[in-house]
């Protein structure tokens, strides 16, 4: 919705279908049952590499999620109602632990060493474009697990604007999340 209101489109006048990724939203494009979608990796390259699709607006860099969202938009990271991490710290820090760890992974390997880790499925038989897939968007995952800043006052604003039962509220953002697993991890 804050995609599509940024471009001066009504929200509201769309119309939303769950299609999912991979082949069954390929087939969603194809059979005409939606226009426009948005996607992850391998998808993406799979339509836009046999010219079935094209990007319309980019969010696989920080510096495109910026200039489409107008900051820092957190879409990754560890989730989990705040009752269950009090009261499964040990459990919480592990899940943050293999998730750091993930990311420095990443990070210290080339694509093909990652793509080399993945399951041949998950790139639908074309490894050259998944590796230069997640070499165009390797920005886009961070270091260290830790929120960005600005990153909840965006979410906050994008809410504010296009959620209706969030209009005209505002939350204490420090309380929306915490960098304290993510400070301990090793």
């Amino acid at each position: 919705q804050a995609i599509l209101g940024s471009a001066g489109v009504d929200p509201t006048g769309a119309h939303y279908v769950a299609v999912g990724a991979g082949d069954t939203f390929i087939a969603a494009i194809q059979q005409k049952k939606i226009v426009a979608g948005m996607t992850t990796f391998p998808t993406i390259s799979r339509l836009v590499n046999s010219g079935k699709g094209k990007i319309l607006v980019s969010l696989l860099s920080p510096a495109d999620t910026r200039a489409a969202l107008g900051g820092d938009y957190p879409f990754i990271g560890v989730f989990a109602k705040n009752d269950w991490v009090n009261s499964n710290k040990d459990t919480a820090q592990r899940l943050v632990n293999a998730y750091v760890k993930t990311l420095k992974y990443m990070h210290s390997h080339t694509a093909d060493e990652i793509a080399g880790q993945m399951p041949t499925d998950y790139y639908a038989g074309d490894k050259a474009s998944y590796v230069n897939d997640l070499k165009s968007q390797i920005a886009i995952f961070g270091t260290d697990c830790k929120m960005p800043a600005g990153g909840p006052e965006t979410v906050q604003k994008i809410q504010q604007q296009f959620v209706t039962s969030y209009k005209g509220k505002s939350a204490n953002l420090s309380e929306t999340y915490t960098n304290e697993f993510a400070s301990k991890a090793s």
